[in-house]
Protein backbone atom coordinates (compact mmCIF):
# COMPACT_ATOMS: atom_id res chain seq x y z
CA UNK A 1 0.00 0.00 0.00
CA UNK A 2 1.85 3.02 -1.15
CA UNK A 3 0.98 6.66 -1.70
CA UNK A 4 -0.71 5.72 -4.95
CA UNK A 5 -3.14 3.19 -3.55
CA UNK A 6 -4.35 5.19 -0.63
CA UNK A 7 -4.77 8.18 -2.87
CA UNK A 8 -2.89 11.41 -2.56
CA UNK A 9 -5.19 14.25 -1.63
CA UNK A 10 -7.51 15.58 -4.29
CA UNK A 11 -7.13 19.20 -3.27
CA UNK A 12 -9.71 21.79 -4.23
CA UNK A 13 -9.08 25.48 -4.59
CA UNK A 14 -10.61 26.59 -1.32
CA UNK A 15 -7.83 26.00 1.17
CA UNK A 16 -6.08 28.94 2.74
CA UNK A 17 -2.56 28.20 3.83
CA UNK A 18 0.96 29.52 3.67
CA UNK A 19 2.30 30.33 0.21
CA UNK A 20 5.34 28.39 -0.94
CA UNK A 21 6.34 24.83 -1.77
CA UNK A 22 4.71 22.05 0.27
CA UNK A 23 6.78 20.62 3.15
CA UNK A 24 8.87 17.59 2.30
CA UNK A 25 7.51 14.18 3.43
CA UNK A 26 8.35 13.15 6.97
CA UNK A 27 10.59 10.22 7.83
CA UNK A 28 8.75 8.32 10.57
CA UNK A 29 10.67 6.29 13.16
CA UNK A 30 9.62 3.99 15.98
CA UNK A 31 9.87 5.58 19.41
CA UNK A 32 8.27 3.39 22.11
CA UNK A 33 5.78 0.66 22.79
CA UNK A 34 3.83 0.01 25.98
CA UNK A 35 2.12 -3.31 26.59
CA UNK A 36 3.75 -5.11 23.68
CA UNK A 37 2.54 -8.67 23.49
CA UNK A 38 4.72 -11.64 22.69
CA UNK A 39 4.14 -13.66 19.53
CA UNK A 40 1.16 -15.94 19.97
CA UNK A 41 0.11 -14.29 23.23
CA UNK A 42 -3.65 -14.00 23.52
CA UNK A 43 -5.06 -10.53 24.12
CA UNK A 44 -7.60 -10.18 26.91
CA UNK A 45 -10.73 -8.29 25.82
CA UNK A 46 -10.54 -5.95 28.85
CA UNK A 47 -7.00 -4.86 27.92
CA UNK A 48 -7.86 -3.59 24.42
CA UNK A 49 -7.32 0.18 24.20
CA UNK A 50 -10.48 2.11 23.30
CA UNK A 51 -9.42 5.78 23.67
CA UNK A 52 -6.23 7.89 23.34
CA UNK A 53 -5.74 11.58 24.11
CA UNK A 54 -2.79 13.99 24.51
CA UNK A 55 -3.25 16.97 26.81
CA UNK A 56 -2.81 20.50 25.42
CA UNK A 57 0.87 20.71 26.37
CA UNK A 58 1.68 17.27 24.95
CA UNK A 59 3.46 16.39 28.20
CA UNK A 60 0.80 13.89 29.24
CA UNK A 61 -0.99 11.12 27.41
CA UNK A 62 -4.06 9.19 28.56
CA UNK A 63 -5.46 5.90 27.30
CA UNK A 64 -8.69 4.16 28.23
CA UNK A 65 -9.47 0.49 27.72
CA UNK A 66 -12.44 -1.86 27.51
CA UNK A 67 -11.92 -2.85 31.13
CA UNK A 68 -12.82 0.68 32.29
CA UNK A 69 -9.26 1.65 33.25
CA UNK A 70 -7.53 4.93 32.46
CA UNK A 71 -3.71 4.82 32.17
CA UNK A 72 -1.65 8.02 32.25
CA UNK A 73 1.80 8.53 30.76
CA UNK A 74 4.10 11.51 31.24
CA UNK A 75 6.85 12.88 29.09
CA UNK A 76 10.37 12.47 30.38
CA UNK A 77 12.74 13.86 27.74
CA UNK A 78 11.80 17.51 28.47
CA UNK A 79 12.88 17.25 32.11
CA UNK A 80 16.54 16.41 31.51
CA UNK A 81 17.75 20.01 31.36
CA UNK A 82 15.33 21.41 33.90
CA UNK A 83 13.66 23.59 31.25
CA UNK A 84 10.78 22.92 28.89
CA UNK A 85 11.20 21.88 25.27
CA UNK A 86 9.61 25.08 23.96
CA UNK A 87 12.04 27.17 26.03
CA UNK A 88 14.95 25.14 24.61
CA UNK A 89 13.68 25.84 21.09
CA UNK A 90 13.55 29.58 21.84
CA UNK A 91 17.15 29.42 23.08
CA UNK A 92 18.25 27.41 20.03
CA UNK A 93 19.16 24.63 22.45
CA UNK A 94 20.09 21.50 20.47
CA UNK A 95 17.36 18.88 20.88
CA UNK A 96 18.82 15.53 19.98
CA UNK A 97 16.36 13.25 21.71
CA UNK A 98 12.98 12.16 20.44
CA UNK A 99 9.83 12.38 22.58
CA UNK A 100 9.86 9.80 25.36
CA UNK A 101 7.07 8.92 27.74
CA UNK A 102 6.89 6.78 30.84
CA UNK A 103 4.07 5.15 32.73
CA UNK A 104 2.72 7.54 35.37
CA UNK A 105 -0.31 5.92 37.01
CA UNK A 106 -3.58 4.15 36.30
CA UNK A 107 -6.99 3.99 37.94
CA UNK A 108 -10.31 2.22 37.51
CA UNK A 109 -12.58 4.84 35.98
CA UNK A 110 -15.75 2.82 35.30
CA UNK A 111 -17.21 -0.46 36.53
CA UNK A 112 -19.80 -2.63 34.75
CA UNK A 113 -23.34 -1.63 35.72
CA UNK A 114 -26.86 -2.87 35.16
CA UNK A 115 -29.84 -0.66 34.29
CA UNK A 116 -32.71 -2.40 36.06
CA UNK A 117 -35.39 -0.20 34.50
CA UNK A 118 -34.32 -1.12 30.97
CA UNK A 119 -32.84 -4.55 31.76
CA UNK A 120 -29.67 -3.37 30.10
CA UNK A 121 -26.05 -4.12 30.88
CA UNK A 122 -23.78 -1.06 30.76
CA UNK A 123 -20.25 -2.13 29.97
CA UNK A 124 -17.27 -0.42 31.55
CA UNK A 125 -15.47 0.32 28.26
CA UNK A 126 -14.04 3.86 28.06
CA UNK A 127 -15.44 5.54 24.92
CA UNK A 128 -13.65 8.91 25.17
CA UNK A 129 -11.15 10.77 27.34
CA UNK A 130 -10.73 14.56 27.36
CA UNK A 131 -8.15 16.54 29.33
CA UNK A 132 -9.28 19.60 31.28
CA UNK A 133 -7.29 22.61 32.48
CA UNK A 134 -4.64 21.86 35.10
CA UNK A 135 -4.62 23.66 38.45
CA UNK A 136 -2.15 23.60 41.34
CA UNK A 137 -0.05 20.89 39.67
CA UNK A 138 -3.07 18.55 39.62
CA UNK A 139 -4.29 16.91 36.41
CA UNK A 140 -7.98 16.90 35.54
CA UNK A 141 -9.74 14.80 32.93
CA UNK A 142 -13.15 13.61 31.80
CA UNK A 143 -13.81 9.98 30.91
CA UNK A 144 -17.02 8.37 29.72
CA UNK A 145 -18.49 4.97 29.01
CA UNK A 146 -21.84 4.47 27.24
CA UNK A 147 -23.90 6.23 29.91
CA UNK A 148 -21.86 7.94 32.61
CA UNK A 149 -19.26 10.72 32.46
CA UNK A 150 -16.77 11.16 35.30
CA UNK A 151 -14.52 14.08 36.23
CA UNK A 152 -11.18 12.94 37.68
CA UNK A 153 -8.47 14.74 39.61
CA UNK A 154 -5.02 13.15 39.68
CA UNK A 155 -2.59 14.65 42.18
CA UNK A 156 0.62 13.80 43.99
CA UNK A 157 0.07 13.23 47.69
CA UNK A 158 2.77 12.95 50.34
CA UNK A 159 2.30 9.75 52.26
CA UNK A 160 3.88 9.67 55.73
CA UNK A 161 4.89 6.21 56.86
CA UNK A 162 4.71 5.83 60.63
CA UNK A 163 6.66 3.25 62.60
CA UNK A 164 4.64 1.49 65.32
CA UNK A 165 6.66 2.87 68.23
CA UNK A 166 10.24 3.95 68.91
CA UNK A 167 10.99 0.85 70.98
CA UNK A 168 13.81 -1.62 70.59
CA UNK A 169 12.36 -4.48 68.51
CA UNK A 170 14.38 -7.06 70.45
CA UNK A 171 12.69 -6.06 73.71
CA UNK A 172 9.10 -6.00 72.51
CA UNK A 173 6.79 -8.82 73.62
CA UNK A 174 6.80 -11.61 71.06
CA UNK A 175 10.33 -10.90 69.84
CA UNK A 176 12.09 -12.92 72.53
CA UNK A 177 13.19 -15.56 70.09
CA UNK A 178 10.34 -17.96 70.65
CA UNK A 179 8.10 -16.36 68.05
CA UNK A 180 5.19 -16.40 70.49
CA UNK A 181 3.29 -13.16 70.86
CA UNK A 182 1.40 -14.40 73.91
CA UNK A 183 4.43 -14.66 76.22
CA UNK A 184 4.20 -12.57 79.38
CA UNK A 185 7.17 -10.36 80.28
CA UNK A 186 8.93 -11.62 83.42
CA UNK A 187 8.50 -8.35 85.35
CA UNK A 188 5.34 -6.57 84.18
CA UNK A 189 5.19 -2.84 84.95
CA UNK A 190 2.26 -1.61 87.00
CA UNK A 191 -0.54 0.02 85.05
CA UNK A 192 -0.88 3.79 85.50
CA UNK A 193 -4.07 5.83 85.31
CA UNK A 194 -4.21 7.93 82.16
CA UNK A 195 -2.30 11.14 82.81
CA UNK A 196 -0.74 9.85 86.01
CA UNK A 197 2.86 9.01 86.88
CA UNK A 198 4.43 5.89 88.23
CA UNK A 199 4.93 6.06 92.02
CA UNK A 200 8.68 6.23 91.62
CA UNK A 201 8.39 9.59 89.83
CA UNK A 202 5.82 11.19 92.07
CA UNK A 203 8.40 12.98 94.21
CA UNK A 204 11.10 13.46 91.58
CA UNK A 205 11.66 16.18 88.99
CA UNK A 206 11.26 15.31 85.28
CA UNK A 207 14.55 13.73 84.13
CA UNK A 208 16.64 15.86 81.72
CA UNK A 209 16.75 13.18 78.98
CA UNK A 210 13.04 12.44 79.22
CA UNK A 211 11.44 9.28 80.44
CA UNK A 212 13.14 6.36 78.71
CA UNK A 213 10.00 4.24 78.92
CA UNK A 214 7.87 6.82 77.02
CA UNK A 215 7.11 5.44 73.54
CA UNK A 216 6.01 7.63 70.60
CA UNK A 217 5.25 6.94 66.89
CA UNK A 218 8.08 7.84 64.53
CA UNK A 219 7.81 9.05 60.90
CA UNK A 220 10.11 6.79 58.90
CA UNK A 221 9.63 8.17 55.36
CA UNK A 222 7.84 10.84 53.30
CA UNK A 223 6.88 9.20 50.01
CA UNK A 224 4.83 10.79 47.25
CA UNK A 225 2.19 8.77 45.46
CA UNK A 226 -0.32 9.68 42.77
CA UNK A 227 -3.92 9.59 43.88
CA UNK A 228 -6.85 9.67 41.44
CA UNK A 229 -10.09 10.94 42.90
CA UNK A 230 -13.45 11.13 41.18
CA UNK A 231 -14.66 14.68 41.74
CA UNK A 232 -18.01 14.48 39.96
CA UNK A 233 -20.27 12.00 38.17
CA UNK A 234 -22.52 13.21 35.35
CA UNK A 235 -25.16 10.51 34.92
CA UNK A 236 -28.74 9.81 33.79
CA UNK A 237 -28.75 12.35 30.96
CA UNK A 238 -28.52 10.03 27.93
CA UNK A 239 -31.01 7.44 26.70
CA UNK A 240 -28.61 6.27 24.00
CA UNK A 241 -24.90 5.46 24.02
CA UNK A 242 -22.56 8.43 24.46
CA UNK A 243 -20.24 8.69 21.44
CA UNK A 244 -18.48 12.01 22.17
CA UNK A 245 -17.46 14.41 24.89
CA UNK A 246 -15.70 17.72 24.20
CA UNK A 247 -14.39 20.53 26.42
CA UNK A 248 -15.27 24.12 25.74
CA UNK A 249 -12.50 26.71 25.41
CA UNK A 250 -14.12 28.67 28.29
CA UNK A 251 -12.75 26.03 30.68
CA UNK A 252 -16.11 25.80 32.45
CA UNK A 253 -18.42 23.73 30.24
CA UNK A 254 -18.38 20.62 28.07
CA UNK A 255 -20.75 18.73 25.79
CA UNK A 256 -21.73 15.08 25.62
CA UNK A 257 -23.40 13.56 22.57
CA UNK A 258 -25.36 10.38 21.93
CA UNK A 259 -27.18 9.17 18.81
CA UNK A 260 -30.00 11.71 19.08
CA UNK A 261 -29.05 14.43 21.55
CA UNK A 262 -26.23 16.75 22.57
CA UNK A 263 -26.17 18.02 26.16
CA UNK A 264 -24.26 20.98 27.60
CA UNK A 265 -22.82 20.62 31.11
CA UNK A 266 -21.06 22.86 33.59
CA UNK A 267 -18.05 21.09 35.11
CA UNK A 268 -19.11 22.22 38.59
CA UNK A 269 -22.73 21.00 38.31
CA UNK A 270 -23.32 17.28 37.94
CA UNK A 271 -27.09 17.05 38.49
CA UNK A 272 -28.20 19.29 35.62
CA UNK A 273 -27.45 19.61 31.92
CA UNK A 274 -29.03 21.53 29.05
CA UNK A 275 -30.18 19.78 25.90
CA UNK A 276 -28.88 21.92 23.02
CA UNK A 277 -29.42 19.57 20.04
CA UNK A 278 -32.26 17.07 19.69
CA UNK A 279 -32.74 15.25 16.37
CA UNK A 280 -35.25 12.72 17.73
CA UNK A 281 -38.42 12.80 15.58
CA UNK A 282 -41.88 12.55 17.18
CA UNK A 283 -42.29 9.20 15.46
CA UNK A 284 -39.13 7.07 15.56
CA UNK A 285 -40.12 5.51 12.24
CA UNK A 286 -39.29 8.87 10.65
CA UNK A 287 -35.69 8.72 11.90
CA UNK A 288 -33.29 9.02 8.96
CA UNK A 289 -29.97 9.93 10.56
CA UNK A 290 -28.18 9.94 13.91
CA UNK A 291 -25.40 11.99 15.51
CA UNK A 292 -22.05 10.23 15.26
CA UNK A 293 -19.53 12.72 16.68
CA UNK A 294 -19.44 16.24 18.19
CA UNK A 295 -16.70 18.69 19.07
CA UNK A 296 -16.37 22.26 20.33
CA UNK A 297 -14.45 24.86 18.31
CA UNK A 298 -10.92 25.16 19.79
CA UNK A 299 -11.22 28.91 20.52
CA UNK A 300 -14.81 30.11 19.91
CA UNK A 301 -16.79 29.02 22.97
CA UNK A 302 -20.13 29.56 21.20
CA UNK A 303 -19.40 27.29 18.21
CA UNK A 304 -19.51 23.52 17.91
CA UNK A 305 -19.79 20.99 15.11
CA UNK A 306 -21.46 17.60 14.93
CA UNK A 307 -21.48 14.94 12.25
CA UNK A 308 -24.20 12.56 11.13
CA UNK A 309 -24.63 9.07 9.75
CA UNK A 310 -25.57 10.61 6.39
CA UNK A 311 -22.11 12.10 5.90
CA UNK A 312 -22.96 15.71 6.76
CA UNK A 313 -21.38 18.08 9.29
CA UNK A 314 -23.41 20.83 10.95
CA UNK A 315 -21.89 23.90 12.54
CA UNK A 316 -24.07 25.45 15.24
CA UNK A 317 -23.90 28.75 17.14
CA UNK A 318 -25.03 28.62 20.76
CA UNK A 319 -25.88 32.35 20.62
CA UNK A 320 -28.70 31.80 18.12
CA UNK A 321 -31.12 29.91 20.39
CA UNK A 322 -31.27 27.72 23.47
CA UNK A 323 -32.17 24.65 21.39
CA UNK A 324 -29.94 24.63 18.32
CA UNK A 325 -32.15 22.59 16.02
CA UNK A 326 -31.31 24.90 13.13
CA UNK A 327 -27.66 24.88 12.07
CA UNK A 328 -25.56 27.89 11.13
CA UNK A 329 -23.78 25.96 8.36
CA UNK A 330 -24.12 22.59 6.69
CA UNK A 331 -21.18 20.79 5.09
CA UNK A 332 -21.88 17.83 2.81
CA UNK A 333 -20.64 16.45 -0.47
CA UNK A 334 -23.12 15.94 -3.25
CA UNK A 335 -23.52 12.38 -4.43
CA UNK A 336 -22.21 11.63 -7.91
CA UNK A 337 -25.12 10.73 -10.22
CA UNK A 338 -25.45 6.99 -10.82
CA UNK A 339 -23.08 6.08 -7.99
CA UNK A 340 -25.74 5.07 -5.46
CA UNK A 341 -25.72 1.50 -4.15
CA UNK A 342 -26.92 -0.50 -1.14
CA UNK A 343 -23.73 0.49 0.75
CA UNK A 344 -23.75 4.22 -0.12
CA UNK A 345 -25.29 5.44 3.14
CA UNK A 346 -23.32 3.01 5.32
CA UNK A 347 -19.93 4.07 3.98
CA UNK A 348 -20.92 7.77 3.99
CA UNK A 349 -21.48 7.73 7.76
CA UNK A 350 -18.88 9.92 9.50
CA UNK A 351 -17.19 8.15 12.41
CA UNK A 352 -15.08 11.04 13.72
CA UNK A 353 -14.55 14.78 13.30
CA UNK A 354 -11.72 16.98 14.59
CA UNK A 355 -11.18 20.74 14.40
CA UNK A 356 -7.75 21.90 13.30
CA UNK A 357 -5.84 23.84 15.97
CA UNK A 358 -6.56 27.14 14.21
CA UNK A 359 -10.30 26.38 14.11
CA UNK A 360 -10.46 27.12 10.38
CA UNK A 361 -10.68 23.53 9.15
CA UNK A 362 -12.56 20.38 10.15
CA UNK A 363 -11.25 16.87 9.40
CA UNK A 364 -13.83 14.09 9.00
CA UNK A 365 -13.44 10.34 8.60
CA UNK A 366 -15.94 8.08 6.88
CA UNK A 367 -15.37 4.44 6.03
CA UNK A 368 -13.64 5.06 2.71
CA UNK A 369 -12.04 8.50 2.99
CA UNK A 370 -10.66 11.37 5.01
CA UNK A 371 -12.10 14.78 4.10
CA UNK A 372 -10.82 18.23 5.00
CA UNK A 373 -13.39 21.02 5.17
CA UNK A 374 -12.96 24.79 5.32
CA UNK A 375 -15.61 26.25 7.65
CA UNK A 376 -15.82 29.30 5.38
CA UNK A 377 -16.66 27.15 2.34
CA UNK A 378 -19.70 24.90 2.51
CA UNK A 379 -19.75 23.86 -1.15
CA UNK A 380 -17.67 20.74 -0.50
CA UNK A 381 -14.41 19.49 1.05
CA UNK A 382 -11.17 21.25 0.12
CA UNK A 383 -9.32 17.91 0.11
CA UNK A 384 -10.29 14.24 -0.02
CA UNK A 385 -7.89 11.42 0.82
CA UNK A 386 -8.71 7.89 -0.32
CA UNK A 387 -8.05 5.48 2.55
CA UNK A 388 -10.02 2.32 1.74
CA UNK A 389 -10.69 2.60 -1.97
CA UNK A 390 -9.06 -0.79 -2.54
CA UNK A 391 -11.78 -2.34 -0.33
CA UNK A 392 -14.67 -1.18 -2.55
CA UNK A 393 -14.94 -4.53 -4.38
CA UNK A 394 -15.13 -6.31 -1.00
CA UNK A 395 -17.96 -4.26 0.55
CA UNK A 396 -20.27 -7.32 0.52
CA UNK A 397 -17.77 -9.31 2.60
CA UNK A 398 -17.21 -6.34 4.91
CA UNK A 399 -20.97 -6.04 5.43
CA UNK A 400 -21.27 -9.76 6.17
CA UNK A 401 -18.62 -9.66 8.92
CA UNK A 402 -19.75 -6.21 10.23
CA UNK A 403 -16.36 -4.64 9.48
CA UNK A 404 -18.14 -2.01 7.38
CA UNK A 405 -19.44 -0.54 10.66
CA UNK A 406 -15.96 -0.08 12.19
CA UNK A 407 -15.45 3.45 13.50
CA UNK A 408 -12.00 4.79 12.66
CA UNK A 409 -10.75 7.98 14.30
CA UNK A 410 -8.72 10.75 12.66
CA UNK A 411 -6.30 13.45 13.81
CA UNK A 412 -4.44 16.52 12.55
CA UNK A 413 -0.91 17.71 13.22
CA UNK A 414 -0.52 20.81 15.38
CA UNK A 415 0.60 22.90 12.40
CA UNK A 416 -2.31 21.68 10.27
CA UNK A 417 0.03 20.45 7.52
CA UNK A 418 -0.82 16.74 7.84
CA UNK A 419 -3.65 14.40 8.76
CA UNK A 420 -3.68 10.77 9.90
CA UNK A 421 -6.10 7.88 10.34
CA UNK A 422 -6.07 4.14 10.93
CA UNK A 423 -6.89 1.10 8.81
CA UNK A 424 -6.82 -2.71 8.92
CA UNK A 425 -3.79 -4.98 9.53
CA UNK A 426 -2.71 -2.48 12.22
CA UNK A 427 -1.83 0.06 9.53
CA UNK A 428 -2.26 3.82 9.71
CA UNK A 429 -1.87 6.52 7.08
CA UNK A 430 -0.39 9.99 7.10
CA UNK A 431 -1.29 12.47 4.33
CA UNK A 432 0.10 15.92 3.59
CA UNK A 433 -2.74 18.43 3.24
CA UNK A 434 -0.76 21.56 2.37
CA UNK A 435 -1.51 22.89 -1.16
CA UNK A 436 0.53 20.93 -3.70
CA UNK A 437 1.52 18.17 -1.26
CA UNK A 438 1.44 14.57 -2.55
CA UNK A 439 2.63 13.07 0.74
CA UNK A 440 0.82 9.79 1.47
CA UNK A 441 2.57 7.31 3.74
CA UNK A 442 1.36 3.96 5.06
CA UNK A 443 2.86 2.82 8.37
CA UNK A 444 2.43 -0.30 10.46
CA UNK A 445 1.93 -0.26 14.22
CA UNK A 446 5.04 -2.31 14.99
CA UNK A 447 8.68 -1.68 15.85
CA UNK A 448 9.38 -1.44 12.13
CA UNK A 449 6.72 1.01 10.90
CA UNK A 450 8.08 1.21 7.33
CA UNK A 451 7.89 -2.56 6.78
CA UNK A 452 4.89 -2.24 4.44
CA UNK A 453 6.41 0.52 2.31
CA UNK A 454 6.97 0.07 -1.41
CA UNK A 455 8.15 2.54 -4.01
CA UNK A 456 5.65 5.35 -4.52
CA UNK A 457 4.68 5.77 -8.19
CA UNK A 458 4.91 9.15 -9.81
CA UNK A 459 1.20 9.50 -10.54
CA UNK A 460 -0.92 10.45 -7.51
CA UNK A 461 -3.61 7.75 -7.70
CA UNK A 462 -4.55 4.61 -9.54
CA UNK A 463 -7.67 4.19 -11.58
CA UNK A 464 -10.44 2.20 -9.97
CA UNK A 465 -10.21 -0.50 -12.64
CA UNK A 466 -6.58 -1.30 -11.87
CA UNK A 467 -7.35 -1.47 -8.13
CA UNK A 468 -10.22 -3.84 -8.79
CA UNK A 469 -8.08 -6.01 -10.97
CA UNK A 470 -5.31 -6.31 -8.38
CA UNK A 471 -7.72 -7.06 -5.55
CA UNK A 472 -9.52 -9.72 -7.53
CA UNK A 473 -6.24 -11.38 -8.32
CA UNK A 474 -5.78 -12.06 -4.61
CA UNK A 475 -9.29 -13.29 -3.98
CA UNK A 476 -8.10 -16.80 -3.04
CA UNK A 477 -6.37 -15.41 0.04
CA UNK A 478 -8.27 -13.95 3.05
CA UNK A 479 -7.79 -10.47 1.58
CA UNK A 480 -5.21 -8.61 -0.44
CA UNK A 481 -4.66 -4.90 -0.72
CA UNK A 482 -3.65 -3.14 -3.91
CA UNK A 483 0.04 -3.90 -3.32
CA UNK A 484 -0.59 -7.61 -2.97
CA UNK A 485 -0.13 -7.43 0.82
CA UNK A 486 -2.65 -9.51 2.74
CA UNK A 487 -4.90 -7.58 5.09
CA UNK A 488 -6.57 -8.77 8.23
CA UNK A 489 -9.96 -7.40 9.27
CA UNK A 490 -9.51 -8.66 12.84
CA UNK A 491 -6.52 -6.39 13.50
CA UNK A 492 -7.70 -2.83 13.10
CA UNK A 493 -6.15 0.44 14.20
CA UNK A 494 -9.14 2.52 15.28
CA UNK A 495 -7.60 4.96 17.78
CA UNK A 496 -4.70 7.38 17.32
CA UNK A 497 -3.66 10.87 18.43
CA UNK A 498 -1.18 13.46 17.14
CA UNK A 499 1.02 15.39 19.59
CA UNK A 500 -0.26 19.02 19.75
CA UNK A 501 3.05 20.68 18.91
CA UNK A 502 5.40 18.04 17.44
CA UNK A 503 5.37 15.38 14.77
CA UNK A 504 4.68 12.51 17.11
CA UNK A 505 1.82 10.02 16.85
CA UNK A 506 0.45 7.61 19.46
CA UNK A 507 -1.72 4.77 18.19
CA UNK A 508 -3.38 1.69 19.65
CA UNK A 509 -3.06 -1.82 18.23
CA UNK A 510 -5.24 -4.03 20.44
CA UNK A 511 -3.70 -3.76 23.94
CA UNK A 512 -0.41 -2.16 22.78
CA UNK A 513 0.34 1.56 22.63
CA UNK A 514 2.84 2.44 19.88
CA UNK A 515 4.55 5.81 19.55
CA UNK A 516 6.33 7.25 16.50
CA UNK A 517 8.17 10.47 15.75
CA UNK A 518 9.50 12.25 12.66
Amino acid sequence: MNGGDVGAGVVGGGEVSGVGPPPSPLDWKFSQVFGERAAGEEVQEVDIISAIEFDKTGDHLATGDRGGRVVLFERTDTKDHGIGRRDMERMDYPISRHPEFRYKTEFQSHEPEFDYLKSLEIEEKINKIRWCQTANSALFLLSTNDKTIKFWKVQEKKVKKIADMNMDPSKTPGNNGSGSSSSVPPSPKPYVVNGGYPNSLNNESFPPGGISSLRLPVVTSNETSLVARCRRVYAHAHDYHINSISNNSDGETFISADDLRINLWNLEISNQSFNIVDVKPQNMEDLTEVITSAEFHPSHCNTLAYSSSKGSIRLIDLRQSALCDSHAKLFEEQEAPGSRSFFTEIIASISDIKFAKDGRHILSRDYMTLKLWDINMDSGPVATFQVHEYLRPKLCDLYENDSIFDKFECCLSGDGQRVATGSYSNLFRVFGCAPGSTEAITLEASKNPMRRQVQTPSRPSRSLSSITRVVRRGSESPGVDSNGNSFDFTTKLLHLAWHPSENSIACAAANSLYMYYA
